[in-house]
């Protein structure tokens, strides 16, 4: 898919975080945001474009993912984050050059014909996330299973794929078929990448001895050397150099886009304008990564995937604009959906996880941010049909996209207000249970024994809001546990007759915090109420309690 990709390491952005982007530019294919369970991920995964089988290991985790709507094409989940807080975005289709190609072929599907057996592709961009995101607990985790993978598998494409954990960023490129390259970002950096074979330097030392920053194929050496594919002509290994492409196409569909990115990152380190410019539109050697003149936030990872060429002669939008047009620019109508995986360092491990979604044109659509650790998304990012609607985001984007697209000039600045409104709105319900969460966490409550109620609908999160809260009070030292209400009841109706029983009973007794889930699954009976309400007597003001609960106890 042709799309644009922005990574930022934790020490440049302003909060932190590291953040990973990309546009999904395809053919106008509806999209929507869902939470894959363990349970709904395959055991087999068959590839519908190159019918590729690949056995998947056990235990995967839950992660979220923006599929297709219609699955005639296959998944193609785009981007996610797992509950191990590992984001991921696949892929940024990238270049190469014939040399390359020929050394290294893609593995393409070969079907069946003149008595031939089918052979199968690679994996590509509608598989990968599906491969790897739920089996990962790090980006360089993320790089080490996705390198095993395009060795043993091949891919039948060019591609970038970025990792992120709360410490590292991670870049990986594939090289022809089977061979490929990887770098952790530096943490004071922005990395930008348009649809071009992106790194501009690689530490072959570190990649085949210490490996700290740099990974890549085992016989990479041997391939550069035994196929000549080294251009450099003073020492300095440059990929870009070896593994991309100079095209004319290049210099109308992607170094205008990485020319504008870096003027915003970095406006008065290079000189971008002008006859004495260090880097024009059209240039072959636009930095990969910048150290930006100020820290990013998630709004300025927004303005550049939503821009084109605003201020400067190239503006598609701009009526006057003398050379307007004639370059592709990011934020395009046909953009399926944009996320930002943020994993921020500062919050709870629930918490960790921020997926700021835009579904259709960026240029005219507003961000919403969604916390990734939980069991489902709301219906109206999840429930997208084919036909067009109304109740949901993804088909409003596309409407405010189509009917703005035409009229730039009459209706951006209501535009402009809308993205603010869900902006600021989104930042605020983000902030609040962001310190309603560091409240619970700090566990002063529990000390005072104070009770807390959690209701909701099933599959909201109660349960593992509460197991969290009994984990962080017995790492702070409490006394803490965790039962159902059927398990509770059992073990105070039993614990004169049965020795684990009692044992249960004694712990229970004797805990600081008392987490009660599933408290309205079942009706209960006069007696069941009694030795409840017994027993919460005994507790009051030494012990407090969690209860969860399918409704609010009111109703």
């Amino acid at each position: 898919m042709p799309c644009t990709t922005v990574l930022a390491g934790k020490l440049a952005t302003n909060d932190r975080s590291t953040m990973i982007a990309r546009t999904d530019d395809g053919h106008f294919d509806e999209k929507k945001l869902i939470v894959v369970e363990p349970d709904q991920q395959p055991k087999i995964y068959k590839s519908v474009e190159s019918h590729v089988v690949i056995t998947l290991p056990e235990n995967p985790m839950r992660y979220t993912s923006c599929p297709s709507v219609d699955p005639k094409h296959g998944i193609w989940a785009a981007t996610g984050i797992n509950a191990a807080n590992v984001g991921m975005t696949a892929t940024e289709t990238t270049t190469s050059n014939p040399r390359v190609l020929a050394a290294d072929p893609m593995v393409e599907l070969r079907e069946a014909k003149d008595g031939e057996e089918e052979r199968c592709g690679g994996i590509g961009e509608e598989d990968i996330v599906v491969l790897v995101l739920p089996y990962i607990r790090s980006a360089r985790e993320g790089v080490l299973r996705l390198g095993a993978l395009l060795e043993q598998y091949g891919t039948y494409e060019s591609n970038g794929i970025a990792f992120n954990d709360e410490n590292e960023v991670w870049w990986l490129e594939t090289i022809g078929g089977h061979h490929w390259i990887a770098k952790k970002i530096p943490e004071d950096r922005v990395i930008i990448n348009p649809n071009q074979f992106g790194m501009d330097s690689f530490d072959l030392e570190d990649a085949f001895g210490a490996r700290e920053s740099h990974l890549c194929s085992a016989d990479l050496r041997e391939f550069i050397s035994e196929n000549h594919l080294d251009l450099n002509q003073d020492g300095e290994f440059n990929p870009r150099d070896i593994f991309g492409s100079h095209r004319d196409m290049d210099h109308i569909y992607n170094t205008p886009r990485a020319w504008f990115m870096g003027r915003c990152l970095a406006p008065h380190t290079y000189r971008w304008d002008g006859e004495n410019a260090d880097f024009t539109p059209e240039s072959d050697d636009i930095p990969w990564s910048y150290v930006p003149e100020r820290k990013v936030a998630a709004e300025d990872i927004q303005y550049l995937l939503s821009s084109h060429y605003q201020g400067t002669p190239y503006d598609p939008y701009a009526g006057h604009a003398e050379k307007g047009g004639i370059y592709r620019p990011i934020g395009i109508n046909r953009t399926g959906v944009t996320t930002i995986c943020q994993i921020r360092s500062d919050v709870p491990d629930a918490i960790k996880g921020i997926e700021w979604v835009c579904f259709g044109s960026t240029t005219f659509s507003a961000w919403l941010p969604v916390y990734t650790n939980v069991p489902q998304m709301p219906d109206y990012l999840s429930n997208v049909t084919l036909d067009a609607e109304t109740d949901n985001l993804y088909w409003v984007s596309r409407f405010v996209g189509a009917l703005a697209d035409k009229c730039y000039g009459s209706c951006i600045q209501n535009v402009w207000g809308y993205q603010d409104t869900v902006n600021i709105r989104g930042r605020q319900i983000v902030l609040k249970y962001d310190r309603l969460m560091r409240e619970l966490r700090e566990l002063v409550w529990v000390g005072q024994a104070y009770n807390l109620l959690l209701a909701g609908g099933s599959g909201t999160g109660k349960t593992y809001i509460a197991a969290g809260l009994v984990h962080e009070a017995v790492k702070n030292g409490y006394r803490a546990y965790m039962v159902t209400l059927e398990d509770l009841l059992t073990c105070l109706k039993t614990r004169d007759v049965s020795r684990h029983a009692m044992k249960t009973y004694k712990r229970i007794m004797k805990a600081q915090l008392l987490a009660i889930d599933n408290a309205t699954l079942f009706p209960l009976k006069r007696e069941d109420i009694m030795l409840l309400f017994k027993l919460v007597n005994e507790f009051q003001e030494k012990t407090s309690l969690i209860v969860t609960a399918n409704y609010s106890l009111t109703e």
